[in-house]
């Protein structure tokens, strides 16, 4: 008996020593991401125009990067919080708070590079080198083309400075040694379409639609599962929220939903009058109203032809769970 605890023993200390090493490893391997490149990015009007575009609509840089008001519907920014960071996108993993991400140069972007930007964006890595969770959807990011990128930089850089300490990240375990193998770097950006083709184009601009709609598994969209809905968001009443599926099921997604009453769900948002969600009896992260207001018909066109040419996936999603809101 006295051998046998002997050996259990020696095993455990084996595998105690070979966590350890693990542990020690990922540590110090990773991320594996090249430096920042050497960018310096011209501010022309033109680029500020279309970062702007994208910025405050379909990148989603403004309406994840600010205070968001929860006490409406649509959750819209809160004026003058544009881009300083704060709100926590852990869902589950742990505290993932979005960055500050005004020309502050103490708690901003102020003493970055364009480069040291470029590659947090689209390989996951701060000016510092440490790996950024992929709530940050810098994958698909990465899918832009490059001139679209420098736009939203160059409009980024003009934001007002917004002085607002933002938290470090703390993701629990094993997530926390998991997002930090999933940076790296880019071998091939994407390209904007024409506008020619309407599916290219809504595929290009939807990249954002698919993120928030399509469950995933340790920062891999689950194969099979694009846009069929069901990434939680949890409230601070408690209430979990779960992204819609958004294919062209005709059960269970949007495959009865019409042109016309796609871009009217998102018009109706306008109306200051139709922003309380106690009236609606519940309230949603999606932006309705931030994407309204930005967005041209056209790009919402082109998201709708997008969406509707995707398989459809039989999904039912339970869109809320409340708590607050009875």
């Amino acid at each position: 008996m006295k051998k046998l605890f002997k050996i259990l023993g020696v095993l455990l200390i084996i595998v105690v020593l070979f966590a350890a090493g693990g542990f020690i490893y990922l540590q110090a391997a990773f991320p594996k991401v090249s430096a920042a490149p050497e960018l310096k990015i011209e501010p022309t009007p033109e680029r500020i125009e279309r970062g702007k575009y994208l910025a405050n609509s379909f990148a989603f840089c403004i309406d994840c990067h600010s205070t968001r008001d929860v006490s409406k519907f649509s959750m819209p920014v809160v004026p003058g919080t544009e881009g300083k960071g704060g709100d926590d996108y852990g869902e589950g993993a742990g505290f993932v708070p979005a960055s500050n991400i005004t020309s502050d140069k103490e708690t901003g972007l102020g003493n970055w590079t364009d480069g040291e930007i470029f590659r947090a964006i689209t390989s996951g890595v701060d000016k510092d080198g440490k790996f950024l969770a992929p709530m940050m959807p810098y994958a698909l990011f990465s899918k832009m083309d490059k001139e679209d990128l420098y736009s939203i930089i160059a409009y980024i850089r003009t934001l007002p400075p917004v002085k607002h300490s933002v938290p470090e990240k703390n993701l629990k375990f094993p997530v926390n040694l998991i997002f930090r193998t999933i940076p790296a770097d880019v071998t091939e950006f994407g390209k904007r379409p024409d506008g020619l083709d309407k599916i290219k184009q809504g595929e290009y601009l939807g990249l954002g639609c698919k993120f928030c709609h399509s469950p995933s598994e340790k920062g891999e969209i689950l194969p099979g599962m694009e846009f069929a809905g069901g990434m939680e968001f949890p409230l601070p009443d408690g209430t979990i929220l779960r992204s819609s599926n958004i294919t062209p099921d005709k059960e269970t997604g949007i495959g009865n939903l019409t042109r016309e009453l796609f871009i009217a769900k998102f018009k109706s948002c306008l109306d200051e009058k139709t922003l309380d969600p106690k009236t609606r009896g519940f309230n949603t992260v999606m932006a309705w109203n931030f994407i309204a207001k930005t967005s041209t018909d056209d790009d919402l066109n082109a998201i709708y032809d997008y969406l509707m040419a995707q398989k459809p996936v039989n999904n039912k999603v339970e869109k809320i769970t409340l708590q607050g809101l009875k």
